[in-house]
């Protein structure tokens, strides 16, 4: 489920290329995996959501999170973490890791809560670690969320985010394919990490600089 860019920012604006690759367990005719993409006036949100267990249930529980992050993509994160936790208290709840890239500002902001893995790859590996990762909340939103801290970093172009849901091996961070296009990249993920016991979800988020 990808969001349609707002009026203020066409496509050629982005300051982002994405690819993601899913899958739904089994014979499954719906995922509870699911990922988010929204364009704002000076933002771009990006998220995972991982609907617990599989089947129906949890995609409605996805479907849930992914409308509420569609319809607020522009508030701050703890606002939007809030929000879902309140518009699924009668689902089965999901994992959610979303992270807000500010367009004026070169940052990205991130916060989860529950099992989606982030990973942010550094394209300049002079300047330090290579990686980083998300430290998500231990928690499900729409049953019980812990203290929310989002965390804000520099990004530089190049610089690659991944969020992979529970259904990918978490090995997957050590050698992601990211030099690869960003569908590419998802796709190389899940086939290579895709567990086969659950949905599985890789969403690769390229950041490219700021937008002329």
């Amino acid at each position: 489920m990808t969001a349609i860019p707002s009026a203020s920012m066409s496509l050629s604006q982005l300051p982002i290329a994405w690819g993601v690759s899913s899958i739904a367990f089994g014979a499954a005719a719906e995922t509870g995996d699911l990922h988010v993409v929204v364009p704002c006036a000076q933002t771009v949100l990006v998220a995972a959501i991982d609907g617990l267990g599989h089947g129906r249930e949890a995609a409605l529980a996805a479907r849930a999170a992914a409308a509420v992050l569609e319809r607020h993509g522009d508030e701050p994160l703890i606002e939007l973490m809030q929000r879902c936790h309140a518009d699924l208290r009668r689902t089965r709840g999901v994992a959610l890791s979303m992270a807000s890239f500010d367009l004026r500002a070169s940052t990205m902001t991130w916060l989860g809560v529950g099992n989606v893995e982030g990973v942010l790859f550094r394209a300049d590996r002079s300047q330090g670690s290579r990686r980083d990762s998300l430290m998500p909340r231990g928690g499900v939103v729409g049953y019980r969320i812990p203290s929310l801290r989002p965390a804000e970093l520099h990004v530089g172009g190049g610089d690659v985010l991944v969020f992979a849901t529970d259904g990918v091996r978490t090995s997957f961070s050590a050698c992601a394919p990211v030099n690869l296009d960003s569908q590419e990249a998802a796709d190389a993920i899940l086939a290579r990490y895709g567990k086969e016991t659950d949905d599985a979800l890789a969403l690769v988020v390229r950041y490219l600089g700021q937008p002329l």
